[in-house]
């Protein structure tokens, strides 16, 4: 058998182990014999000289070296995955697929738009969107298995670039008239006064209100909660409460007249910021890089150029 299929078959052998901390699950995703598995990872650990996992009885662990091949392997494989969109892109196919995973606010309305247009001139690229939670979409990005995350942060992160930042304060969001969107600011203690429809508690939103409110020992109970953004929206366009979020998030809906959105007269709901994200050292394949710059300016918003 040739030496290099060898390499590429322990390789993705060991990515998997490292993935789900298990041979035996390991072998199940894969369908091979675990005993196959085993005699791979054997053979890295002898050609290196060192251990790559510590094992467990609950499972198995990365050791430092194992950490390091790990990404020595993801940077491998996007390398050839880059490099054959490149070719692709020099020969006039304009083939490919495209994989973000986006917080929900944005995944929502923006990208689907942005996916549809893009598409008009490239008929050839396939889009994967996954909606997931800030700490999720890193994860997904280090393990090489998107190109772009888009998502609300407050931190920088290891090993992760940023493409665009762009401050996204959260702000309060309800009908036209409402006592909430009388002034271009609302204290934190006035918002609680009015029924409020929250998002869950893994996204930043969430804890950033959190945050605020026990800062100022001030009880947070929302009468609505939902991990599904369009449900908060439509409980404020009903009139019954108010929501919070991103203008990004309700821009169409602010466009439109239906909603309007107030700042929250507290510095630590101003700290937040939309961005842009890639693995750090990764060069993107040439199809990305030309939707993002057709998808980056449309996440410029200015609060001022929405209607009052």
């Amino acid at each position: 058998m040739n030496p290099r299929h060898l390499q590429e078959t322990a390789l993705r052998y060991f990515q998997e182990v490292a993935r789900c901390g298990s041979i035996s699950q390991a072998a199940s995703n894969l369908h091979v014999a675990t005993s196959a598995i085993s005699r791979q990872i054997s053979g890295l650990e002898e050609n290196l000289g060192m251990a790559l996992f510590e094992r467990h009885a609950r499972g198995m662990n990365l050791t430092a070296a194992g950490e390091l091949l790990l990404a020595h392997a993801r940077r491998s494989a996007m390398d050839a995955e880059r490099t054959l969109h490149d070719i692709a892109a020099l020969q006039g196919l304009q083939t490919g697929l495209i994989r973000i995973a986006s917080s929900e606010g944005l995944a929502a309305q923006l990208l689907p738009q942005c996916i549809a247009q893009f598409r008009e001139k490239h008929p050839g690229i396939r889009f994967l969107l996954d909606v997931l939670p800030p700490q999720r979409i890193s994860m997904l990005l280090l393990s090489g298995q998107i190109d772009i995350g888009i998502k609300f942060t407050q931190t920088a992160e290891k090993d992760i670039k940023t493409l665009f930042r762009r401050d996204a304060p959260v702000m309060a969001l309800a009908v036209p008239g409402h006592p909430v969107t009388r002034t271009e600011r609302i204290s934190l203690k006035s918002l609680l006064a009015h029924p409020l429809a929250l998002p869950g508690p893994d996204t930043t939103v969430r804890q950033m209100m959190d945050v605020a409110c026990s800062a100022q020992n001030l009880s947070l109970d929302p009468v609505f909660s939902s991990n599904h953004m369009q449900s908060l929206h439509q409980f404020a366009l009903s009139g019954a409460g108010v929501t919070v979020s991103a203008l990004l998030s309700a821009r169409h809906l602010i466009e439109q007249g239906l909603l309007q959105a107030s700042f929250i007269h507290e510095r630590g709901l101003l700290n937040r910021q939309i961005e842009v994200q890639a693995l750090a050292g990764r060069r993107l394949p040439s199809i990305v890089r030309r939707f993002l710059d057709e998808l980056l300016p449309q996440l410029e918003v200015d609060p001022q150029a929405l209607p009052k």
